[in-house]
C-alpha cells in the first residue's frame, strides 16, 4: 500500500488516532493488528515497529490524551482551599456530563475505552487512572486538608484517596448512563440541574459544609475553571 512519508513522532500520532475510534467500538481485544494497520494506511510491519506491544500503544494514547490538557495546567496553579476543592469537583461533573473543554464526540469516545477496558484486562483504566491520580489528587488531598482546617469541613471520615475516586465514580458513571444519546436511566430535570446535583451530592458526602459549598460555586460561577486563565 502507498505510505506518505512522516517521521517517527508523526507516524505515531497517526496511528493513535486511527486507533482510538476503533478500540472505541470493538474494545482492545476485539481490535486486531491488521486491522490498525489498515485504519493508518500501514503495512502491519510498520504498526509493530512503532508499537511492539499494545501496552506500549496504551501508554502512546494516554500520553497524547493528557499531554498540553488546559485544564490539567490550570489545576496545577491553583492553590489549595475550600474553593479549589468545590471547583475542581464541580469542573469534574461538568466535563463528565457536559463535555467541558473537550468535543463531545472524543468525550464519548473515551468513556467507551475505560468501558472496553475494564470488561477486559483493565489495563488501559488502570494506566488512565493511574495517570490522572498522579495529576490531581496531591492538589485535592491538599484542599481537603486546608477545607477541614477552614472549619468548612467535617473530619474526614474517608481517605482523601478513596473521597477522591468515590467522586469521579459518581460523576463517571452519570456519563456512563447517557452514553447511548438517550439516557439510561430517568433522571430528573436538564443536564444543567444534574450537573448542579451531583455535584452537591459528592460534597457533602466528603464532609463539606452547605454554607462553604453554596459561596465556592458562587465564586465559581463568576470565574469558572474552564475559563480562568492562569
Amino acid at each position: 500500500m502507498a505510505q506518505t512519508r512522516l517521521d517517527g513522532d508523526e507516524r505515531r500520532k497517526a496511528i493513535v488516532k486511527a486507533a482510538v475510534p476503533l478500540f472505541a467500538r470493538r474494545g482492545f481485544a476485539g481490535t486486531t493488528t491488521r486491522e490498525l494497520a489498515e485504519a493508518a494506511s500501514i503495512s502491519e510491519a510498520l504498526l509493530f515497529r512503532h508499537f511492539p506491544t499494545k501496552e506500549v500503544l496504551y501508554r502512546e494514547i494516554l500520553r497524547l490524551g493528557c499531554e498540553g490538557d488546559p485544564a490539567l495546567e490550570r489545576l496545577a496553579a491553583l492553590v489549595p482551599s475550600t474553593a479549589t476543592l468545590v471547583r475542581m469537583i464541580h469542573f469534574m461533573v461538568r466535563h463528565f456530563l457536559l463535555g467541558v473543554e473537550v468535543e463531545r464526540v472524543e468525550l464519548d469516545t473515551r468513556l467507551r475505552l475505560v468501558l472496553y477496558s475494564c470488561l477486559e484486562d483493565g489495563e488501559y483504566a488502570r494506566q488512565l487512572f493511574d495517570t490522572i491520580f498522579a495529576r490531581v489528587e496531591p492538589l485535592f488531598a491538599a484542599s481537603v486538608d486546608a477545607a477541614i482546617a477552614a472549619g468548612d469541613m467535617d473530619a474526614r471520615a474517608v481517605s482523601p484517596g478513596n473521597g477522591f475516586w468515590f467522586g469521579h465514580h459518581v460523576a463517571a458513571m452519570v456519563a456512563f448512563m447517557l452514553l447511548p444519546g438517550r439516557s439510561c436511566v430517568p433522571y430528573d430535570g436538564p443536564l444543567d440541574r444534574l450537573v448542579e446535583e451531583a455535584s452537591w451530592f459528592i460534597l457533602k458526602g466528603l464532609g463539606l459544609r452547605e454554607t462553604a459549598i453554596a459561596a465556592a460555586l458562587d465564586i465559581g460561577a463568576k470565574t469558572p475553571l474552564e475559563t480562568e486563565s492562569v
